[in-house]
């Protein structure tokens, strides 16, 4: 066919539908037909991803030698075992768990915590794989509200009895915004409310695991004093040790 309004049909033998648009195709054995194709954007991993990424590296590097050349480890003495301080704080990236451990048994805080975060994070991407990447709320709108709704009351009531209020407030939080996308219609004005709606569920489990990781990093760092007491940081009875 010369031209697609030509009624003259022409047949012949080739294996790309989109290079030779024909009403009928004869295709050999040793050709197949290309029947669906896209043209998708690549990027080669190597070189150019694996440049990119030494890149990166490099200048984090020599960010960091900066920074120490300007500001000291905050470090402290050799240990003495007839000086403990108090409080004895673990590092900053195990504050966290140190916090959790005032309110619930070892156990519960040094085991079953981290384990149950652990393979939540490596199951959940798993469940229910959202492809089109939809809001949590846009499918089985009234069914998804009444398990946001129990999950997240239950879970409140746990951290109230253990009285966890550090974790709690984020948990509102998050619980509040969520909300706020269950009750966004996609014509609202506003494109805040807009964007929460369109979130999927794994950006709500993601982002209220990275926002209890920072409160309470953040209190076990500034907010502890002598006997893990709560302190205000200016009193001077505790802060960043």
């Amino acid at each position: 066919m010369t031209t697609p309004d030509s009624k003259d049909f022409v047949a012949g033998v080739g294996s790309d539908a989109r290079k030779a648009p024909v009403r009928v195709a004869f295709v050999t054995r040793r050709t197949s037909a290309q029947v669906k194709a896209f043209d998708e954007p690549k990027l080669q991993s190597f070189p150019e991803v694996l440049f990119r990424a030494a890149i990166a590296i490099e200048i984090l590097a020599s960010a960091l030698v900066l920074i120490s050349l300007f500001f000291n480890a905050p470090l402290e003495g050799l240990a003495d075992p007839s000086h403990t301080p108090n409080p004895a704080k673990a590092p900053w990236y195990f504050l966290g768990l140190q916090e959790l451990l005032h309110y619930f048994p070892p156990v519960v805080a040094g085991v079953l915590v981290p384990t149950l975060v652990v393979l939540a994070l490596i199951v959940i991407p798993y469940f229910n794989i959202n492809i089109e990447a939809a809001g949590l709320f846009t499918k089985d709108r009234d069914k998804r509200l009444k398990i946001f709704w129990g999950v997240s009351v239950l879970f409140c009531v746990f951290l109230l009895i253990f009285d966890v209020i550090v974790a709690l407030v984020p948990t509102v939080i998050t619980v509040g915004l969520m909300a706020i996308a269950a009750t966004t219609p996609e014509s609202s004005p506003s494109a805040f409310r807009r964007s929460l709606a369109a979130k999927p569920l794994s950006f709500w489990i993601m982002s209220w695991f990275l926002f209890e990781l920072v409160v309470l990093t953040a209190v076990g760092t500034v907010f502890r004093g002598p006997g893990w007491a709560w302190v205000w940081p200016w009193s001077g009875a505790g802060g960043i040790r």
